[in-house]
């Protein structure tokens, strides 16, 4: 009997052991979760940052007057593009 009663409390003890680990690893998990969540975030803020700051060298570019034709065909389509948004934003606006 009391060997029977040591192997269920051996049992009994690593069943503890792994329920405790498995909740550690639940709290690591949640906090890896909420670090992607937020560097999601940060790249996303990173990503208009760029964006912006391109947008910026384009117009300093274009005032300057130092664009080479392909920068100067690109910074047009965006201007067109930014029209046809405004365009449609006036629109929608009017109906």
């Amino acid at each position: 009997m009391s060997n029977l009663s040591e192997n269920i409390n051996r049992i009994n003890a690593k069943i503890q052991q792994m329920l405790k680990q498995y909740q550690m690893i639940q709290k690591e998990n949640e906090q890896l979760t909420q670090t992607v969540k937020e560097l999601k975030i940060i790249q996303e803020e990173n990503l208009l940052r760029i964006s912006q700051m391109e947008q910026q060298a384009g117009i300093l570019k274009s005032a300057a007057g130092k664009m080479n034709e392909k920068d100067k065909k690109l910074f047009e389509q965006q201007i067109n593009q930014y029209i046809k948004e405004i365009d449609k934003s006036i629109g929608l606006l009017s109906e």
